[in-house]
């Protein structure tokens, strides 16, 4: 069987390596948070179901300038604040029937591995460093997308990832390695204390845990740029080869009230607000009814539909006998483009077996 992703054909392998940007743990976590994590768990259950191996790389940003101002307001220290707010998200996760992932890196584990990265792309000629800070020339990057100065320099502010007022040789380049003043995280280095840029922290996690090289780089779709195409770009000039992610799977943007939802804008739906009105598997199944690289927005009213549709689900699911063919074509839709709602279309007329093969397999009977 052959799979796409994003229209993107993955080959046959033994063991697919995924590797999905995780929270920056303060004020988890949203719905935006949560329809990432969902459809990469039923990616990974769908290609194990075909006989893949799946290693889920999924990190915690616990290192992080938004965190360090979030604890600062709520009178803690950084790494308390991620703590507390790491198991509130593990616990929606779980609420949610979204599987551990086979490794969880924290940023904050794996300072030394940004710190090689800094060296390497140093001794490339693709950084420069200017007063402790180590800057990734990222010109190349920002062409790559097509996108103007303005534009580049402008998104990159909306991210969070760089300061407007930066002293850089060109618009497009980016921190690996930050200088720290008094009160941010520090960490000893060549340059002086400093601390891991944001792209640079994924950069060394996914080639620390999965390698040098992986088969599907996800999240929503607003890390598309600046955050995986300059992680992606680190990674290759780093190691010499490209591309680093085969394929990617850029789940679509979650609207609310005419805006996305960000922690950056405050417009949020909380996924534990939730969780105290529906079950897990209703708002799972409510996550994954659509395509999953489209934006859409968010109607709580249509939770409901979801909660009646999942009773009629569980009522079809009775019978005793599958439909091998229908079950077939089911899994068929799924591994083109993780097609659900066709594959819960073909699975809820046939019901019975099939129904539960695909109903497991998604996660939501």
């Amino acid at each position: 069987m052959i799979f796409t992703l994003g229209g993107v054909p993955l080959p046959v392998l033994a063991r697919a390596r995924v590797y999905v940007c995780g929270i920056t743990p303060y004020d988890t976590t949203h719905v935006g948070h949560a329809a990432t994590f969902v459809w990469v768990d039923t990616l990974a259950r769908v290609l194990e179901h075909v006989g893949i191996e799946v290693q889920v790389c999924r990190n915690v940003t616990d290192v992080d300038d938004d965190l360090v101002a979030a604890a600062r307001q709520r009178g803690l220290s950084w790494h308390a604040l991620a703590t507390q707010q790491t198991f509130r998200f593990e616990e929606d996760m779980r609420k949610l029937k979204v599987r551990r992932p086979t490794f969880e890196p924290m940023s904050r584990e794996y300072v030394t591995d940004v710190i090689f990265l800094a060296r390497a792309l140093l001794d490339r000629g693709v950084a420069y460093e200017r007063g402790g800070t180590v800057w990734f020339r990222g010109a190349g990057v920002a062409e790559g997308v097509g996108l103007t100065p303005e534009e580049v320099q402008a998104l990159l502010v909306a991210s969070g990832g760089e300061p407007a007022d930066r002293q850089v040789e060109h618009p497009a380049d980016v921190a690996v390695w930050r200088r720290s003043v008094a009160g941010e995280p520090a960490w000893s280095s060549p340059w002086g204390d400093g601390r891991p840029g944001w792209h640079a922290e994924c950069a060394a996690m996914a080639t620390s845990v999965l390698g040098l090289g992986i088969d599907v780089q996800a999240g929503g779709h607003d890390l598309a740029f600046p955050h995986h195409a300059y992680s992606s770009a680190m990674a290759e000039a780093a190691i010499g080869a490209a591309p680093f992610a085969r394929a990617h799977m850029h789940v679509g943007t979650v609207r609310y009230r005419g805006a996305k939802v960000a922690k950056s804008t405050g417009n949020l739906v909380f996924v534990d607000d939730l969780l105290q009105a529906w079950p897990g598997e209703v708002v799972r199944l409510y996550l994954l009814d659509r395509p999953w690289s489209q934006g859409w927005d968010f109607d709580e009213d249509a939770l409901g539909f979801a909660a009646t549709r999942l009773e009629d689900l569980l009522s079809r699911a009775g019978g005793l006998v599958e439909d091998e063919a229908a079950t077939a074509a089911a899994l068929a839709a799924l591994a083109h483009d993780l097609d659900v709602p066709r594959a819960l279309r073909i699975a809820e007329e046939a019901g019975g077996g099939t129904l539960r093969t695909i109903g497991k397999l998604l996660g939501v009977l």
